[in-house]
């Protein structure tokens, strides 16, 4: 008896090996960061060369200058001025803690309580924002005039007294002090506080406070354990974005200050355009840029979050 066995079936011709897909748009994203990268390039990168060239020049306005990489210039700007230096750090850091400390509260009740009165509010925020910075700081000084109710009610309540005993004031007068530049520095900051704080608060989910008051906490402990710890980012953008600008201003101080509360800006300004001492104001405005660079990069650091909104 004959078994049969099936032939095996034909090998089939190896089919053509299938080419990956091109990836399209593969550049698409570069080419719409160049855009920003040449933006960077030219208004940014090139400034700070020249500047940086031109802080270690040497000569006059009349033979001209030519870099003889005189470094000293860094020294002897930062030896002569250190003072202004130091006052700008304290005016800033001052207006910094007064935006924080008045903008908390503001936008913890735009984000939390203002309900259908959000919108309203936070037009009035950035009201100041639909007039010039130089028409704002001017109206300061018809506010802290000498014989303005806002004088008037600080000598009522004796506070004048205690910011005379710590030199922010002189006398019975408010402007060309500390306070004045303090105070301008304040209200034109204020915003730059308010919006990013609101930013984080608004993201917090509002079923965390509610489990922390079924596990019994007060509102003050919800507060310190869930609301500020969850709202970092914005305080650290905020901060940043009051400080950096508030370091380096001169308006305030030029309007509503005195030749004793001028600020590093103000001496950068003269030496740009009053004394013409070109290699002199780039260093300064190195120096300037350097350290608050490195306060910056400290305080990102220790404040424990990079996630800056």
């Amino acid at each position: 008896m004959s078994t049969l066995t099936e032939a095996p079936p034909p090998l089939a011709p190896n089919a053509p090996e299938k080419k990956p897909p091109r990836k399209r748009g593969r550049w698409t994203p570069y080419w719409l960061l160049l855009p920003g990268i040449l933006w960077l390039i030219v208004f940014f990168a090139l400034p700070m060369i020249y500047q940086g060239s031109t802080s270690i020049q040497t000569g006059s306005l009349e033979d001209g200058y030519k870099v003889t990489w005189h470094f000293a210039t860094y020294w002897d700007a930062l030896s002569e001025y250190w003072p202004q230096f130091l006052r700008s750090g304290l005016y800033a850091a001052a207006a910094t803690i007064l935006c924080l400390l008045l903008g908390y509260p503001l936008a913890y009740l735009i984000a939390f309580r203002a309900g259908r009165w959000r919108n309203l509010i936070m037009i009035l925020v950035i009201a100041p924002f639909f007039t010039s910075f130089l028409i704002r700081t001017l109206a300061w000084k018809t506010i802290l005039a000498d014989s303005g109710p806002v004088v008037g009610a600080l000598n009522t309540l004796h506070v004048l007294d205690v910011t005379n005993w710590l030199g922010w004031t002189s006398g019975d007068r408010v402007l060309a002090t500390p306070l004045a530049v303090v105070c301008g520095l304040t209200y034109n900051f204020l915003p730059f506080m308010v919006l990013p704080l609101y930013t984080s608060l608004e993201r917090i989910d509002g079923r965390l406070h509610e489990a922390a008051g079924d596990l019994y906490a007060k509102p003050f402990t919800t507060f310190r354990k869930v609301t500020f710890p969850l709202s970092m980012p914005g305080v650290v953008s905020g901060t940043l974005l009051t400080f950096i600008p508030a370091a380096g201003d001169y308006v305030n101080a030029e309007l509503l200050g005195s030749t004793d509360t001028r600020m590093i800006g103000n001496v950068i300004q003269t030496q740009f355009l009053r004394i013409l001492d070109y290699p002199t104001a780039a260093a300064l405005s190195f120096i300037l840029m350097a350290a608050i660079l490195a306060m910056v990069t400290i305080y990102i650091r220790k404040s424990g979050t990079e996630d800056l909104v």
